[in-house]
């Protein structure tokens, strides 16, 4: 050691932030350590746990000194052993020690420091990026074959394989987004977890596409996702002149575009949020069209009335639509079409007629032609049968009877009203 050597220490400090008193500590103890090896091999008649070794290093000019040290061993307080310092001695450091080992001590410690140092300087960058979006090369696969590993330029993360998407093929050497989801230390450094299915990618995603999101003007309530198939996502806008949606869509699509395209064709329907709850369970159902939302409070659940022609696209294929609606919103939606709630309406009608006596005016007998269950003239009877029965409620005068919300959705304009069916001659 000289002070040749304190000044490229110093230089590291400059260049590779590493504190010039933790190599200037870390040097002392590898010198120690390496000198009481040197010293029993001088002396192989003396106990390794009868002696110990002391070594200080000048932070000014470099030179070492070292002190034999003579250890006891005493029980402490708790019964335990402890070692404790009778005495020391300080030694002269010979010339063969300072040359090849303390050079080669020397040169190993430096080397570790800068390896802590650095995994240290990387997991600090990385701690705190939980929940950001980073781009990475795919490297190669884990020994399960499964899992992916991402080379992000100074350290390498896994992708498992229950985070990513499904049926996705990852080929080496691709550039991929990934979401942070854990950062921890690691033996050989810091460990960091990515996923390609978590909900937070699809919101960062969209927070990198549009710039609304990014300056505050629209904001990402709600994200549902079912990674590889479809996801929606609530947005609202905090200036009235600005369309949510089609900020989110852009121009003929293209920032949604980029977004399916980065989650391998993922459909991503996009629908305004809404304070109140019966307009937003309707809007969570898009691309379906709802005619009125039935929704209670107590239970947490909604009544969803559709046009019979839009209830299998209300449902989706397998449930996927009412299923995302539902984790959108946090309802439980019970999705039935016009027909389903004009059969049970008409239920109890039909239980009061049967009760009429049979001399009653009331009980006339059936003509020849009767128009068929659903048809306008059905309708129109059914409701003049209703009003005229004071036991048949009318259906509003129902929902609000139990302490319900009802809300009455206007079709969007344009919409064509289904056509009624003709009459049956019998």
């Amino acid at each position: 050691m000289n002070a040749e050597m304190i000044a490229a220490l110093r230089e590291l400090e400059r260049e590779k932030g590493i504190a010039f008193q933790t190599i200037l500590a870390g040097l002392e103890e590898a010198m120690a350590s390496a000198y009481k090896s040197w010293w029993k091999q001088q002396h192989p008649d003396l106990d390794e746990e009868t002696f110990g070794v002391r070594a200080s290093i000048d932070p000014e000019t470099g030179d070492l000194r070292v002190w034999i040290q003579e250890l006891t061993e005493k029980e402490g307080a708790e019964g335990e052993l402890v070692t404790e310092v009778v005495s020391e001695k300080e030694v002269e450091v010979t010339d063969e020690f300072k040359g090849r080992i303390g050079a080669q001590t020397a040169k190993q410690v430096i080397f570790q420091k800068l390896r802590d140092a650095e995994r240290e300087m990387t997991y600090e960058e990385f701690a705190g990026r939980e929940g950001d979006v980073v781009t990475g090369i795919v490297q190669a696969q884990e020994r399960d074959r499964r899992s992916v590993l991402l080379d992000l330029g100074k350290v390498e993360a896994l992708l498992p394989h229950t985070e990513q998407i499904p049926s996705e093929q990852i080929r080496h050497g691709e550039r991929l987004k990934a979401y942070i989801t854990e950062v921890r230390k690691g033996t050989k450094g810091p460990q960091i977890v990515l996923s390609r299915s978590h909900p937070g990618l699809l919101r960062k995603l969209f927070e990198m596409e549009v710039p609304e999101i990014e300056e505050g003007i629209v904001e990402i309530k709600e994200v549902a996702r079912e990674p590889g198939h479809r996801s929606k996502i609530a947005v609202v806008s905090r200036e009235p002149a600005v369309d949510p949606v089609g900020a989110c869509v852009g121009p003929k699509g293209s920032r949604v575009r980029m977004v399916v395209n980065e989650l391998r064709g993922e459909k991503v329907d996009v629908v305004p949020w809404s304070g109140d709850s019966a307009q937003f369970v309707a809007n969570a159902l898009q691309p379906a069209k709802v005619k009125e939302v039935i929704t209670d409070p107590a239970t947490q659940t909604a009544l969803v009335i559709v046009p019979d022609y839009q209830l299998s696209l209300a449902i989706g294929k397998e449930g996927q639509n009412a299923r995302l609606a539902a984790r959108l919103t946090g309802w439980r939606i019970d999705i039935k079409s016009e027909t389903q709630r004009f059969d049970e309406q008409r239920a109890p009608a039909v239980v009061t007629s049967e009760a009429v006596p049979s001399g009653s005016a009331e009980a006339a007998t059936p003509t020849e032609e009767s128009p068929v269950e659903g048809s306008p003239e059905s309708e129109a009877q059914d409701v003049a049968a209703s009003s005229a029965d004071p036991s048949v409620a009318a259906p509003d005068e129902a929902a609000s009877s139990g302490g319900s919300s009802v809300a009455t959705v206007p079709e969007a304009d344009g919409a064509e009203a289904e056509p009624a069916e003709e009459p049956v001659e019998g």
